[in-house]
Order: structure tokens, then C-alpha cells, then sequence
């Protein structure tokens, strides 16, 4: 009797240590910008990001520094090719030469699934740059082919909502009449290589624009009477959905269905100009405390209920640099120094910033030692029954 107590008294201790050393998953991908000149190096971002559990990062670039520090970790990335790189990228020895230089130096030890090529492409002025995109992303998918790549890293690009003439309702979502010529063979391109169709989404910008009509709560994923689209009878109850749902049926409409939108962006800021309404910090809690919790669950949109959405928020960190109105630069879960930037139930799990590794395994043996005496006082117990 006392062996088989014993027995379930370190099938406990394993149990419990096991616990000590998971954290909760919050089920996101993060976009990790690096535009600011204070923040902490690339290995302290992965003590954050492991203790947070975050297992997907999208990077703006393929910054060595990084893809090195996240050496034999879970991490899966996106990297990005800045759009200065297309119109040099349909040229496949270029496109080679970034690859080697910038991607496979770090294969296998890092996980890199995905590169950006190009980012927001279309709400530029300049057609050559437009036209540039589908050649660029065609010599990179080539190459990565050539280099026995292709099923292991995927090619994309992200587009903001700009590229959509109609929005509302949902269902007659359509895609701008000028950009049909770039779109149309671009989803062909998604469609052939089976990659997704990345938008930056950000509901914030349709309730800065028109405060008096878009409903705060509906953008916030707070309880409201929300929509419903005249065409499907969908309910929506927050801007997010109906916007991935509109891009859904832009593509519909453009003959593909076969191909899944992935939200490559979305965020709200905890600061902003006087002219930027809504930019506060219980505002930001709450559009990512609320979109945390709906990916948890794994939710669909109404058009899609069966498809839970994919979705990088933006971003890790405020960036004190970036440029534009004072909302660019804060757009962080945190800031620099781990403090997180308001309350979304994430500190619970994030560690001291600045504990070392000398400190962290001071931490862990004393958890083990607390669990070793729980055990140690059941197994007593055990003995004087």
C-alpha cells in the first residue's frame, strides 16, 4: 500500500514539474519591428517570447542577428524582402543570391516558413513598382524551388485594405477596378503555390476616420448589436471579421476560392496625437485582450466558421523611431524594457525582463524544490495512514 502511494506521490512530482515549466500559449503570431534605438537584443526577445510561449514571429527583414539568436527554438518566422528589393528580384540570380545570403545560411537550426516579398505594394503610386511585385515573387518561389525549398518555405506578400473598393456588406467585397490587372494574376500565383493572401487589418483606422459613425464597441469586439450583411443574413459583431469576410468575397469574385486570407497585421495604439481618437490604452487592451481571447478559442469568421483566423498582431514593442503621427511608435504590448504597455492578463506569464540566465536557474530549482516538498509531505502522509 505505502509502495503504491509512493508511486502516485512522483507520478504527481513529474506532474506538477511538468506544469511549473509550461506556460499558457496565447495561440498568436507577433510582428517584430525593430525601428527604434532602445530596444533589448535579439537573445533577451527570445527569454520574452518563450516565456510567453509565442511560437510565430514575422519579421520586416531577414536580420541576421535575429535569425541567429533564434537558433534551435520553435520559433517559426516570416521574413521579409523590402520592397526597395523588387525590382532587382525578378532576376533570378539576384533572387538566388538573396536566398543564400539571408535565408538558408539559417536552415535548419532556425524555422523560417514563410518570406514577405514586398509589403503594402499596392498603396504605392508607382506602377513599375506594382508590376514589379508578381515577377519578384515568381523568381523567389523559382529559386527556393531549384534550391529543394518550396515545401518548406512559402512566398507571399501582405496588402492593406486599401486594395478593396467595397468593404460593406461583407458579401459584395470587392477589389479596387485599378489593381485588377496586378490581382487577378497574383491570386492565380496563390493559388498555383498554395500560399495565402496576407492583409494588414486595422478596424482602428475605420473609427479614427469616423468616429461619430463606427460604433466603439463594434471595433472593439465589445458586446453591440452589430450587423448583419443584407445579402448572407451574417451577423457580425466586430469590424475584424467583416473586414477578412469582404476580402474573402473580393477574391470570390475574381474566381478563386481556394485560396485562405491570413491577417498579417492588426493592433490598436495606446497613444496618439490629440487628432487620433480612440488611441488609448484601455482602448488597445481591450482590441487585443478581446482578440486574444477569440483566438483561444478558435474562432471563424461568419463566412467562414470552420477556418479559425490567422492573425499576427502588431506589434511586440513600441518603436520609439518610426516616423508619422505619435500612434506609429505605439503600437506596443510592451515596451522596450518588458513592462508590458497596458493589462491583457499576458504579464502573468512573462518573467522578470532582465533576469539572467544564472537567475533563471535559480528560479527554476526553486520551483522544483516547492513542488519536492509538497511531494515530500504527501509521502508522509502517505506512510502514517
Amino acid at each position: 500500500m505505502a509502495t503504491c502511494s509512493i508511486f502516485q506521490a512522483l507520478l504527481l512530482f513529474l506532474t506538477l514539474s511538468d506544469l511549473c515549466v509550461q506556460n499558457l500559449s496565447i495561440g498568436v503570431g507577433i510582428n517584430y519591428g525593430q525601428i527604434a534605438d532602445n530596444l533589448p537584443s535579439p537573445s533577451r526577445v527570445g527569454n520574452l517570447l518563450t516565456s510567453l510561449n509565442i511560437s510565430r514571429v514575422k519579421l520586416y527583414d531577414a536580420d541576421p542577428n535575429v535569425l541567429l539568436a533564434f537558433s534551435n527554438s520553435n520559433v517559426d518566422f516570416i521574413v521579409g524582402l523590402g520592397n526597395e528589393y523588387l525590382q532587382s528580384m525578378a532576376d533570378p540570380i539576384k533572387a538566388q543570391n538573396w536566398i543564400q545570403q539571408y535565408v538558408t545560411p539559417h536552415l535548419p537550426q532556425t524555422k523560417i516558413s514563410c518570406i514577405l516579398v514586398g509589403n503594402e505594394v499596392f498603396n504605392s503610386n508607382d506602377t513599375q513598382l506594382k508590376s514589379s511585385l508578381l515577377p519578384a515573387m515568381q523568381s523567389v518561389y523559382h529559386t527556393l524551388v531549384n534550391l529543394g525549398l518550396d515545401k518548406q518555405v512559402t512566398v507571399t506578400t501582405a496588402h492593406s485594405l486599401t486594395i478593396l473598393g467595397t468593404s460593406y456588406p461583407p458579401s459584395a467585397g470587392t477589389f479596387r477596378e485599378d489593381l485588377a490587372q496586378y490581382i487577378q494574376p497574383l491570386l492565380n500565383f496563390h493559388a498555383q503555390i498554395n500560399s495565402p493572401f496576407l492583409i494588414n487589418a486595422y478596424p482602428y483606422f475605420a473609427y479614427k476616420g469616423s468616429p461619430g459613425q463606427v460604433q466603439l464597441e463594434y471595433v472593439l469586439f465589445q458586446p453591440n448589436q452589430g450587423v448583419t450583411d443584407p445579402n448572407t443574413n451574417l451577423h457580425y459583431d466586430n469590424m475584424l471579421y467583416a473586414q477578412i469576410d469582404a476580402v474573402y468575397s473580393a477574391m470570390k469574385a475574381m474566381g478563386h476560392t481556394d485560396v485562405e486570407v491570413k491577417i498579417s497585421e492588426t493592433g490598436w495604439p495606446s497613444k496618439g496625437d490629440t487628432d487620433e481618437v480612440g488611441a488609448t490604452p484601455e482602448n488597445a487592451g481591450l482590441y487585443n485582450g478581446n482578440l486574444l481571447q477569440r483566438i483561444q478559442e478558435k474562432q471563424g469568421t461568419p463566412a467562414k466558421p470552420s477556418t479559425p483566423v490567422d492573425i499576427y498582431v502588431f506589434a511586440l514593442f513600441n518603436e520609439n523611431l518610426k516616423p508619422g503621427p505619435a500612434s506609429e511608435r505605439n503600437y506596443g504590448l510592451y515596451y522596450p524594457n518588458g513592462t508590458p504597455v497596458y493589462n491583457i492578463g499576458l504579464q502573468g506569464y512573462l518573467p522578470g525582463f532582465d533576469i539572467s540566465a544564472s537567475s533563471n536557474n535559480v528560479r527554476h530549482v526553486f520551483s522544483i524544490i516547492c513542488v519536492t516538498f509538497t511531494v515530500f509531505l504527501l509521502i508522509n502522509k502517505c506512510f502514517d495512514g
